[in-house]
């Protein structure tokens, strides 16, 4: 079999993010063959023995799992949070697979902490590292409450292209679907979904965000979901997302 990266391996299992893997490695917590795995050593699946913490590391067997988490602000997007954070995989502690046994989901991608909405969860890495690949281009829809009205132009102008960490953004399109006492909502799509991308955006422009919400990513949409609760994915939901 061809050798693949030992941190890919460890989500193909459904173990963990390929950065978290990559982390333990670092702090010789995995052994391949006997010794200390190496950071970007590749390994053969079907040949080595992979070690984690005294345990064998094997592709999981059972059903992978996809939900989507509507996600409550105050909550961080990550498996585990070194600063004793809620986040969201405790938001879905009882998720099972189709066997009834309860999974431990990772998030794909991330949303900031003082945002809500739209975040999917699996324990199917190879499908999170294709959706969190900055080649994908699967759109991600979001609304934003800014404070203050703004005109159609106005809104065109906060989606243009700036630069943000040395690189130009993609530009963004930015309409307006709604109004509120104090502000107006508008509708943001991106295919970059760079770090805190929105929000920096609004401050190159001195707007303030009032609220931002996730609203779907493609074709997944949000719908009704309650705050703070999960459901399963459908089976053409995740079609789409394996097809996409």
């Amino acid at each position: 079999m061809e050798k693949i990266r030992l941190s890919k391996y460890f989500t193909d299992c459904g173990i963990m993010s390929r950065r978290a893997a990559e982390e333990e490695i670092k702090k010789g917590r995995v052994t391949v063959n006997g010794h200390a795995a190496e950071l970007g050593e590749k390994i053969d699946p079907e040949l080595d023995e992979i070690i984690y913490n005294g345990k064998s590391v094997k592709p999981q067997t059972d059903s992978k799992v996809y939900v989507m988490l509507n996600k409550p602000r105050g909550i961080v997007c990550t498996a585990s949070d070194e600063k004793g954070r809620d986040n969201v995989t405790d938001l879905c502690r009882d998720v099972k697979d189709r066997g009834g046994k309860t999974v431990r989901l990772y998030p794909v991608g991330r949303l900031d902490m003082d945002s809500d909405g739209l975040i999917l969860l699996t324990n199917d890495g190879a499908l999170a590292n294709k959706l969190t690949h900055p080649r994908h281009s699967i759109p991600k829809i979001y609304h934003v409450t800014l404070k203050g009205k703004f005109t159609p132009d106005d809104l065109m102008i906060l989606g243009e292209s700036i630069e943000l960490d040395g690189r130009a953004t993609m530009p963004v399109k930015v309409t307006k679907v709604g109004e509120t006492e104090n502000g107006t909502v508008a509708r943001f799509e991106l295919f970059e979904g760079r770090n805190r991308q929105i929000r920096r955006m609004c401050e190159a422009h001195n707007v303030r965000i009032l609220q931002l919400t996730r609203v779907a990513i493609g074709k997944i949409r949000l719908d009704k979901l309650e705050v703070g609760k999960w459901r399963y994915l459908n089976e053409k939901e995740i079609h789409y997302l394996k097809t996409v």
